[in-house]
């Protein structure tokens, strides 16, 4: 990463891993653009791509309670069409969060995978 351009962070501002995600971007002086794909509703535009370049599986947080909020008939047979429109309607199952740096996308916070790309 070259201090002149800025990876940027998706994710909602108030979820612990962002703030793990934060914490570390800051201590290893990194600058970033934050954009809370809740508000900005940009999740759905830019979803096709992220499921392209790091797979829809990786995408879709299942561990989480919006997911356990989901009727069974939402939650069966999910493949990545489905996948895609129920991120899309409820942007709290993308995991949290994706970095776009460099042209290489991360999903979810694991210090040595930023270490690795930001490096």
């Amino acid at each position: 990463m070259t201090a002149t351009t800025p990876c940027r962070i998706y994710g909602i501002k108030n979820c612990d891993t962002m703030k793990k995600a934060f914490a570390w971007l800051d201590a290893h002086g990194v600058a970033y653009e934050f954009i809370d794909y809740k508000k900005a509703g940009v999740a759905e535009a830019r979803l096709p791509d992220w499921a392209a370049r790091a797979g829809w599986e990786k995408l879709l947080n299942t561990r989480g309670l919006m997911w356990r909020k989901l009727s069974d008939d939402e939650r069966s047979a999910v493949d990545e069409a489905k996948a895609l429109k129920l991120m899309a309607q409820y942007p709290a199952l993308i995991k949290r969060p994706v970095l776009d740096a460099d042209g290489r996308l991360l999903v979810g916070f694991a210090p040595e995978n930023y270490a690795e790309v930001l490096k």
